[in-house]
């Protein structure tokens, strides 16, 4: 089972904390030795969500939205970044290189093309800038990929 993930960065480290445990229940309710995650692997859910996978047996798919990607992403998260792309057991590319609205989402389009299921850690509302969480979630419904929405109850953003 391939599961792919987009959601919202930024968020407050008790929602974190929410989002994290979230995480962990919902990865405990797969074959490990099936699970495949696909992830761009931003800082926030992508990574926490392809940490999860990893550290319950399961593998990681990279998403690289833009060859600029990495470099738009905040620079405490490189290491992390960096240690999920080693990790990595296969590495898929856009081939654009500005890393903008436009990339993002196209690495959103790449990865739910990859998934089985989407999962969107997502609290319901329209995307703050075009490649946003729902603005994937969007695509998601269009394409016909199953999509899994977690959010903690009563979390804000």
């Amino acid at each position: 089972m391939r599961v792919g993930i987009t959601g919202h960065r930024g968020l407050s480290a008790e929602v974190e904390q929410r989002v994290r445990a979230l995480l962990a229940e919902m990865v405990s309710e797969y074959d490990p030795a099936e699970l495949v995650a696909v992830s761009c692997l931003a800082d926030g859910p992508d990574a926490w969500f392809a940490e999860v996978v990893l550290r319950r047996g399961g593998r990681l798919e990279a998403v690289v939205p833009a060859a600029e990607y990495r470099a738009g992403l905040p620079d405490w998260h490189h290491p992390v970044y960096d240690g999920l792309m080693r990790r990595a057991a296969d590495i898929h590319e856009t081939g654009l290189v500005t890393s903008d609205s436009a990339a993002h989402m196209a690495g959103s389009e790449t990865l739910v093309g990859l998934a089985d299921e989407l999962l969107a850690v997502w609290d319901g509302k329209s995307a703050w800038g075009y490649g946003g969480t729902a603005d994937v979630v969007a695509y998601a419904h269009r394409t016909g990929t199953p999509v899994r929405v977690l959010w903690p109850e009563g979390a804000t953003r």
